[in-house]
């Protein structure tokens, strides 16, 4: 029973997966997925890749996130079980790329610079 650990990323949030072979009970933080999210939007990204490879309920999946939102936090959690998924059988990498499920998205949140009301907007001017 070999247990594969990886981890993945999204803006701020981090989550950090173990994966073994089991009945698919997938534990977010110490609690059911059903419960962490409670979204049904969320779940499906969460599944996404291994509904790609039809794998789904196969792997039991252990996860520790942390950081940002929970929508972010369920794109991390993807990219972390793609790249679980690759690790355990390299012939499922162009279905799982093809998806875009292998890209982590660097998009993050831009600083606040000084002068600035936010990143880029400025105090309202006032001409008189």
């Amino acid at each position: 029973m070999e247990i594969t650990n990886t981890s993945g990323r999204r803006k701020t949030s981090v989550a950090r997966i173990y994966m073994q072979a089991g009945q698919g009970n997938i534990t977010i933080n110490g609690r059911d997925m059903k419960t962490y999210f409670g979204n049904e939007l969320l779940e499906n990204i969460v599944n996404q890749p291994l509904a790609v490879v039809e794998q789904v309920g196969q792997y039991d999946i252990k996860v520790n996130v942390g950081g940002g939102g929970i929508s972010a936090q369920a794109e991390a959690i993807r990219l972390a079980i793609s790249k679980a998924l690759v690790g355990n059988s390299e012939e499922v990498r162009p279905a799982l790329k093809k998806e875009g499920f292998m890209t982590r998205d660097p998009r993050m949140v831009e600083r606040k610079k000084f002068g600035k009301r936010k990143a880029r907007r400025s105090f309202q001017f006032s001409k008189r």
